[in-house]
Formats: structure tokens, C-alpha cells, sequence
């Protein structure tokens, strides 16, 4: 089995990447928005994930306006977001495990109206990472 190898960045690769200062970074990391890999000699190291949620952070700080503070809970709310769309997805298998041979129409339109709603929170976080694009 190939082990998957995972791209590392130092705070000043990334800091030339994004066009911003060092220090900008280590703001970022202090207020918590992003939390990079520390090695044992205390180097930052980037991840490709910090660097997506990098981009959120810059997105909605430079496009949008929107403060530190703003910024902390908007990240909490997507990552609750996605938090809940796993706990309904487990659900939803849950119960059509529960309804092999069984032809209950009730429960059928829950499940679709749930998939439904996975749909669209789907789309709203996926709408929201392309405009980061």
C-alpha cells in the first residue's frame, strides 16, 4: 500500500503564495483561524487543507470585509455545517438499513427530503469554496 505523501509549506513560501506578510500568519494562527503543523523544532508547516482554509480566511477578510471576529464564527458555523451533514448522512443510513424489504412510503419521503437537505447544504458550502476560487 503507497503511503500518501502530503505537501508541507513554510510560513514564508506561504506568505509569498498569498501575497501577505508573515506576521499576517501568525495572527491568524494566534486567533486560532488556522492552525499549522509545528515540528519539533517549532517550524511552521503548511498543509494543503490550512492552505484551503487559508483562503477562506482571506476571502472573507479581503472580499468580503469581514473582521477576525466575524471570521471565527463563520468558520465555526461551516464546520458545524459539515458536522451535522455527516451525523445526517449517518442517519439516513441508519434507516434505510432499516427499511430493506420493507415498502413504507412515510418513511421514504423522509429519507428523500433529508437527502434533499444534504443536497443543498452541499451546494451552499460548495458555492462558497468556488467563489474562493
Amino acid at each position: 500500500m503507497k503511503r500518501e505523501v502530503k505537501k508541507k509549506y513554510t510560513i514564508s513560501v506561504v506568505a509569498e503564495m498569498y501575497n501577505i506578510h508573515p506576521q499576517t500568519l501568525r495572527l491568524y494562527e494566534k486567533e486560532g483561524l488556522i492552525k499549522p503543523y509545528r515540528s519539533k523544532g517549532r517550524t511552521r508547516y503548511y498543509t494543503e487543507e490550512d492552505l484551503k482554509r487559508l483562503e477562506l480566511v482571506l476571502t472573507l477578510s479581503r472580499d468580503l470585509g469581514v473582521n477576525l471576529a466575524g471570521i471565527e464564527i463563520i468558520i465555526k458555523m461551516k464546520e458545524q455545517m459539515e458536522e451535522m451533514e455527516r451525523q445526517i448522512q449517518k442517519l439516513l443510513e441508519i434507516i434505510q438499513s432499516g427499511l430493506i424489504g420493507e415498502e413504507r412510503e412515510d418513511v421514504k419521503a423522509i429519507v428523500l427530503a433529508s437527502k434533499n437537505v444534504i443536497a443543498r447544504v452541499r451546494d451552499i458550502i460548495n458555492s462558497d469554496e468556488d467563489k474562493r476560487d
